[in-house]
């Protein structure tokens, strides 16, 4: 039967998507590294860059591919775009907006800002496709009309204090803190720090350090009270074998989230090897989802993180702020930019637009 199984594996992977993947927590062979006390050691600073996301990009059917594959699907990408075009354009006039194909003004955060990497991931060994393995089409498994958490919070205007969002904020991030903890545009280093009573999780992106006990075992896992929630979520740990397992619940309704006030993430964090955390994780929210859905992302060994110097008293508010009281003098209502990726179009949207 073990034969029959290392022989039929890739088949499986392909025909059960993440239920086969999910598995596989070390490299064929390693011995995972102990703490002086004992517990799996993950301590280190940890990085996520790359062109792969939380969700498969659209028509893109597989979640492993080959080489060429995956060179399509980063050549297909708006940032990778993006950051071609300004090279192109590198030593014209910075203020000539002309030799940008898409004609976007929103060029105060230019390409020169971003760090998405230029490939897409390797997890444990396979280039992926997305975080996300289960479902297998790679796509969070919205309910109809499921309306997230905390979005009202999210970037609707940035003209007055009270709407402006969290990160503008400094207070938060939703995609490197978690839960689920994913890559961002950039800063997508993290830090784990372990002692026997918590593990500290310090993210580059706001700087937001995410604290979680340990306890025994699942049995002794115990969360805080409903009416405090917390940044990034109440979360507790326990160890299991080689592994650290971290279930989360009760996250501030301000932060947007991927579960709400009833929903639980649990996350897994194991040596794939030497230079390779594998972080798993599983959403369980029957009010936003029609099933649990689940994911595996590496965290690659980095270079230490730099102060992510964020402040609310940033020089630019006077004149965000000056310039919407302005444009509303005028009767005009304002709007958010268009953003870096305003007006692109890649070449598979291009293809299959010539196709209709």
């Amino acid at each position: 039967m073990i034969a029959k199984f290392m022989v039929c594996k890739a088949v499986a992977a392909v025909i059960l998507g993440g239920a086969a993947l999910a598995q596989e927590k070390h490299a064929p062979g390693y011995a995972p590294p102990k703490t002086s006390w004992g517990a799996p050691d993950i301590q280190g600073f940890w990085n996520s860059t790359s062109i792969t996301s939380l969700q498969r990009p659209p028509g893109v059917q597989k979640l492993v591919v080959s080489d060429a594959e995956g060179r399509a699907i980063v050549n297909d990408n708006p940032l990778i775009i993006i950051t071609q075009m300004e090279e192109q354009a590198q030593g014209e006039d910075p203020n000539d907006i002309s030799a940008l194909a898409d004609g976007n003004a929103d060029r105060g955060y230019n390409a020169f800002w971003i760090d998405p990497g230029s490939k897409l991931a390797d997890v444990k060994g396979e280039i992926r496709t997305s975080w996300i393995v289960e479902p297998a089409s790679g796509r969070i498994p919205f309910k109809p009309g499921a309306r997230r958490a905390g979005v009202e919070h999210s970037a609707a205007n940035f003209d007055d204090p009270e709407t402006r969002p969290l990160f503008e904020r400094c207070l938060m991030t939703e995609t490197t803190a978690g839960p689920v903890m994913q890559n961002a545009m950039y800063n997508s280093t993290l830090q784990i720090v372990q002692s026997p009573e918590a593990v500290v999780i310090v993210v580059e992106m706001v700087h937001h350090a995410r604290i979680v006990p340990i306890v025994a075992n699942k049995a002794a896992a115990k969360h805080g009270p409903d009416e405090i929630p917390k940044w990034a979520g109440d979360s507790v740990g326990w160890y299991e074998g080689d592994t650290l397992v971290v279930e989360t619940r009760n996250v501030h309704p301000q932060q947007p989230s991927l579960i709400s006030t009833s929903g639980k993430v649990t996350e897994r964090f194991s040596r794939w090897n030497d230079g390779q955390v594998l972080y798993a994780f599983t959403v369980e929210d029957p009010s936003l989802y029609t099933q649990a859905w689940s994911g595996e992302m590496a965290l690659n060994t980095s270079q230490q993180m730099y102060e992510f110097a964020c402040h609310e008293g940033n020089h630019a508010m006077p004149g965000i702020l000056g310039g919407a009281r302005e444009l509303e003098s005028r009767g005009i209502r304002p709007t958010v930019g268009p953003g870096i990726a305003a007006g692109i179009v890649t070449p598979s949207q291009r293809a299959k637009a010539k196709a209709n």
